[in-house]
């Protein structure tokens, strides 16, 4: 899984595919006023061939955020929006019969972009979360005996309302399990709020001088997909990975522990903040860093824990600064 050393990307590699996610996190805060840890998360799911599930109470620009970030990289972007009557055909296409031809042919369903965003992802039913998850994982559907294939890159990016809210059916944990990252975002500090009121405030040419321009190209983010592969991982890190994801499993705060899974999320997107840094090597920041999204909806908290209150957060911190972090 981590790469020889011989093989790794070269400087200028590197300083390519870091000054374009650059560019891309500058065209993107144009319009969105913080969410900078969302903005790398999303980039480096990307780089790292992850999809991404954000929750967050509405009305934060979870959406507007997605949508900014399919225009900046030059991608085709659908958005689908999970309600209880959604079938899985109106994900993923149907084949409908074509008279002129005398037989059936497929219409792709929105499923068919660079970038979907899937809105309130636990408001649809199991069977038609299983179909987008089945998508995610092998990249093609699969319809009436044919394949067709992802074009790459393919992210998924689904919200979820946090779970207290009615109408909503909790994601399976096996389901969770196929998202790479898991962002918690927040309400806008007091001073982004008045940045956020008075961007808004202004006149209609200054909003359309706010709109992304493509800072980078579908066929440029393929290549940088291969480029963070070879980001090197030196053996005490991959045995730093592999404590803390073990350490999970027999911890009394957690009922269920993370998966060999999660452990190669956390090197392949760890490989992904090392190479957006201009790196060619992953540090224990780098890992310490992707561990929170990587394992918040992997482990779940015994009962009694979350009677106290306490999130997934809080068992993971303890797990990550009970690890010796390798010198």
């Amino acid at each position: 899984m981590h790469s020889n050393q011989s093989d790794r990307p070269t400087p200028e590699e590197l300083g390519q595919l870091r000054e374009a996610t650059a560019r891309v996190r500058a065209e993107i805060a144009k319009t969105i006023i913080g969410q900078s840890e969302l903005m790398d998360l999303l980039l480096a799911g990307l780089l790292a061939r992850g999809h991404v599930l954000i929750e967050g109470v509405p009305g934060i620009a979870k959406t507007l955020t997605a949508k900014r970030f399919a225009a900046t990289a030059a991608l085709t972007f659908s958005r689908i929006q999970f309600t209880p009557d959604l079938m899985p055909s109106d994900i993923l296409g149907t084949s409908v019969f074509n008279a002129k031809l005398a037989d059936f042919e497929f219409k792709p369903g929105p499923i068919f972009a660079n970038v979907v965003l899937v809105d309130e992802i636990n408001r649809a039913p199991a069977k038609t979360q299983a179909a987008l998850i089945e998508v995610m994982e092998e990249r093609q559907v699969t319809i009436d005996g044919l394949t067709y294939p992802m074009d790459p890159p393919f992210i998924v990016i689904a919200t979820q309302n946090p779970i207290e809210h009615e109408g909503t059916y909790r994601l399976p944990e096996a389901q969770l399990d196929r998202f790479l990252f898991k962002v918690v975002v927040d309400y806008p500090s007091l001073e982004e709020e008045i940045a956020i009121l008075n961007r808004f405030d202004a006149t209609q040419e200054a909003l359309s001088a706010l709109e992304p321009q493509h800072a980078v190209t579908a066929a440029e983010l393929a290549r940088f997909e291969s480029i963070v592969a070879r980001v090197f991982v030196d053996a005490p890190l991959v045995e730093y990975v592999a404590k803390i994801v073990t350490a999970t499993r027999d911890n009394r705060a957690l009922w269920v522990g993370a998966s060999p899974r999660a452990s190669l999320a956390i090197m392949r997107s760890s490989k992904a903040l090392a190479a957006m840094a201009g790196r060619d090597f992953v540090t224990p920041e780098d890992i310490r860093r992707v561990t929170y999204p990587v394992l918040r909806h992997r482990v779940i908290l015994t009962p009694e824990q979350e009677m106290e209150g306490r999130r997934p957060d809080d068992a993971v911190r303890e797990i990550v600064e009970s690890v010796a972090v390798p010198r």
